[in-house]
């Protein structure tokens, strides 16, 4: 099984390696590969619904054809779900959103959930997304800790201090706005499962993780998101979202 994992900075080795920290290899079945592609292009900080547009558009761009390469499913590395819909009205295999994943996941285990994220910019494609998969009532709140995050390095150097700030506005969210579920707002804050949830009580859902395995299970279960849902173009113009320039203001070659 080959899975697609689309990082969405169009990152070096190093920056790929950190991100890719966040792949369950020890839980994954021995013929299970994830693969890291990274965007050609990407945006500052997804800060904007401007900024946004451009995610969703690069992001889908690296996932065009994964059907064709021989992926048997994508992932983007983002809880904010960008270029999901049109991947998946693209493709046939299972195009999977770690921000989903982590919402379902967090009503199948309890019955509200807080979000706790880097800072409140990113408010917006939370509540967006909230809004479009109908699960606003579900989220007792959105905590941030208000400190912008390092993309490509995360948590590097800084571990312990941002670990308990996290936890600390976790616990708040538990004790004064009756989350019974934690979810981490950004799979760059993927380092701070582990600590955050041996010091809290209610389960912390990890986005990447998450949506890595249950995208190994959809696929070995052979289902795939519904085309009544997500209908197929008429018409494929691949040759449009190509035409974007890469970081070197280069469109891609095919």
């Amino acid at each position: 099984m080959r899975i697609k994992y689309i990082i969405p900075f169009p990152f070096d080795e190093a920056g790929i390696a950190a991100r890719a920290e966040q792949i369950p290899t020890e839980i994954l079945g021995p013929d299970t590969e994830v693969e890291c592609v990274p965007v050609r292009n990407s945006i500052t900080m997804l800060d904007s619904e401007y900024e946004a547009l451009l995610f969703d558009i690069y992001i889908a761009e690296a996932g065009l054809t994964a059907e064709e390469e021989g992926f048997d499913a994508v992932v983007m590395d983002t809880v904010s779900d960008s270029g999901l819909g049109a991947m998946r009205s693209r493709m046939t295999i299972p195009v999977i959103g770690p921000g989903l994943v982590a919402y379902a996941t967090a009503i199948m285990l309890g019955k509200r959930f807080s979000i706790i994220t880097m800072w409140d910019k990113w408010n917006f494609f939370y509540e967006k997304n909230l809004a479009l998969y109908n699960l606003k009532s579900k989220c007792a709140s959105i905590r941030a800790v208000n400190i912008p995050p390092e993309v490509e390095t995360l948590f590097e150097g800084k571990e312990e201090e941002m670990f308990q700030k996290l936890t600390d506005e976790a616990q708040s969210a538990i004790d004064e706005d009756g989350a019974d579920c934690i979810l981490l707002g950004s799979t760059t804050m993927h380092q701070a499962g582990e600590y955050m949830q041996r010091h809290l009580k209610a389960q912390v859902i990890n986005p990447g993780p998450v949506a890595i395995k249950m995208t190994e299970a959809i696929v070995a279960l052979g289902l795939s998101h519904s085309k009544i849902a997500y209908p197929s173009p008429a018409t494929l113009q691949d040759e449009k979202y190509f035409s974007l320039m890469d970081i070197d203001g280069n469109p891609r070659e095919f």
